[in-house]
Parts: structure tokens; C-alpha cells; sequence
């Protein structure tokens, strides 16, 4: 018998995290970098070892079943949590250096010439600026902010 008190596994928890949320398995894998079968299989294997039915077909895709939106809860939470700190801890690990990301022309013709006002102004901030043109991912890319205008 299995303890009660056992999480299953982190893997399957990700995946069904990702699928409930996005309401597929198809977008979940993509997410992930993983193919659709890796996930129903992380899917099926989390439904097996809780005994619950996680998901319910809507359609095309997926929606999760009362059981299934507990978990979602409960995973999103943790997951959330997770991130915040993981965060937190890349902050440190920068030496507190705040990573502002624009595109070059806004750098060029409005940042750079406030720097050194921002300097005297903030002066334990170590400011770096990342120029990016297009659309921008602030998570994956490593930036504490980015223009409003520019995010995905």
C-alpha cells in the first residue's frame, strides 16, 4: 500500500499542470519541449497512481474534471511558489543587478541619456540593459522588466 503522503511524480505533476492549464496536451508538450505522447503517458500514469479520472475531452481538447481542478489549484500554487523563489534566488546569485530590457531605439534615445541621472539617483542599483527589438519573453530571457507595449 502506498503512503498517502507520497507525491507522485514531478514530471507528471508538470505535465498535468501544463495540460489543465492550457487545456491540451498537444500545447502542454509543446511548452514542456516534450512530444504530445510523453505527456499523455505522464497524464495516464498520474490518473493511475491517484486513482481519479484528472481529465474529461471538451471538443478538440481537454478539461479538467472536479478531481482535476483540485489538483490544478494545488499545482499552480506550487508551481507559482516554485518559480518565485527560483527568481529569487537567480537575483542573488546577480549581485541584486537589475536587468531592464528595450528595444535599442528606446535605449539609444531615451535610457542612455538619463543614465547618469539615474545613477545619482539609485546609487546601489547596478542597471543592465538589454537591447531587444521584437516581441518579448521576460522569462525566458532573463529581464526583471520590459516595455508593456512589448509583452508576449
Amino acid at each position: 500500500m502506498k503512503d498517502e503522503h507520497a507525491l507522485p511524480s514531478l514530471n507528471a505533476l508538470r505535465a498535468f499542470e501544463a495540460a489543465a492549464r492550457l487545456r491540451s496536451v498537444s500545447v502542454a508538450a509543446d511548452e514542456l519541449h516534450v512530444t504530445h505522447g510523453a505527456v499523455s503517458r505522464q497524464l495516464r500514469a498520474l490518473e493511475e497512481e491517484l486513482g481519479v479520472v484528472l481529465f474529461e475531452r471538451d471538443g478538440r481538447g481537454i478539461r479538467p474534471t472536479a478531481a482535476g481542478r483540485r489538483l490544478q489549484e494545488a499545482a499552480s500554487g506550487a508551481f507559482s511558489q516554485l518559480r518565485d523563489c527560483v527568481a529569487a534566488l537567480r537575483r542573488g546569485q546577480r549581485n541584486d543587478t537589475f536587468v531592464l530590457g528595450c528595444p535599442g531605439s528606446v535605449l539609444a534615445r531615451w535610457m542612455i541619456p538619463r543614465l547618469q541621472q539615474l545613477q545619482r539617483d539609485l546609487p546601489g542599483l547596478t542597471l543592465h540593459l538589454a537591447a531587444q527589438d521584437g516581441d518579448f519573453a521576460p522569462r525566458l530571457a532573463g529581464m526583471d522588466a520590459v516595455p508593456y507595449t512589448h509583452l508576449t
